[in-house]
């Protein structure tokens, strides 16, 4: 548990000795705004976050793979990995100490949207709960984007290929339940596999927690895919530590 401790706090603080933290905030709460807004927000007349919320996944599947990128590339380009592993701690420690302070950067970010909020509340009276679970699904689609992220950091020692590799794969993980995608899978493909496909997309589930539909399956989801992708990244890292 020390040596966890010790990861997360050293990764966390060093998000904020460099001006990328400040500038990965500043581009995440500015586009989150514009978005919003460009999207009607005043126009629908009704106060609620849904204009807000709605943008959380292509938001994401960008921004959350350039918080990850750094992660593990950084430490395999600069060879401080070496000695990271020379220290009495695991891989897995090593790893989820980096994941969460990851995590809690993100989580940064989302209280920043706090005058959101705010301005919901300022122009009527929204469903508290709804704002609630809105939140918790951008928490759990952000572990889960992170992940994927974390995973393709450490296959790679360039950080551009790494992000790149993320986008990618976070893209696949949205679109796959778009209706289009749907709309064009079940030309070739039988209707209960095009099911399963959309059932793998952050979309989807992130849509019903943003609802308000708090199900097990949906939450579950995005724990298993974390607890996948986080694994995937420990074992290729046990596979650089051994070679």
């Amino acid at each position: 548990m020390s040596g966890f401790k010790a990861v997360f706090k050293r990764e966390l603080k060093s998000y904020f000795t460099t001006p990328i933290a400040y500038v990965f905030l500043v581009v995440f709460l500015f586009f989150s705004g514009y978005l919003t807004f460009k999207n009607g927000f005043f126009e629908i007349r009704q106060a609620d976050m849904t204009a807000f919320f709605v943008n959380m996944p292509l938001l994401f599947a960008f921004l959350v793979p350039a918080t990850a990128m750094r992660l593990w590339a950084e430490e395999r380009k600069t060879g401080s990995i070496e000695l990271l592993f020379t220290l009495p701690i695991t891989v897995m420690q090593a790893v989820l100490g980096k994941f969460f302070a990851a995590w809690v950067f993100l989580l940064i970010a989302l209280v920043l949207t706090f005058p959101m909020v705010i301005t919901v509340f300022y122009l009527g009276r929204p469903d508290v709960g709804l704002i609630i679970t809105g939140y918790l699904g951008s928490i759990l689609m952000a572990g889960g984007f992170l992940a994927v992220g974390c995973f393709f950091s450490a296959l790679s020692k360039n950080q551009v290929i790494s992000f790149v590799l993320s986008v990618v794969a976070c893209a696949v993980l949205v679109f796959a339940g778009v209706p289009t995608t749907m709309n064009y899978l079940s030309t070739f493909l039988p209707a209960g596999l095009v099911t399963a496909v959309g059932n793998m997309s952050f979309e989807t589930h992130f849509e019903s927690i943003q609802k308000g539909v708090l199900e097990f399956r949906d939450v579950s989801y995005f724990l298993f895919l974390i607890v996948g992708w986080v694994a995937a990244c420990a074992v290729v890292l046990e596979e650089r530590k051994a070679g």
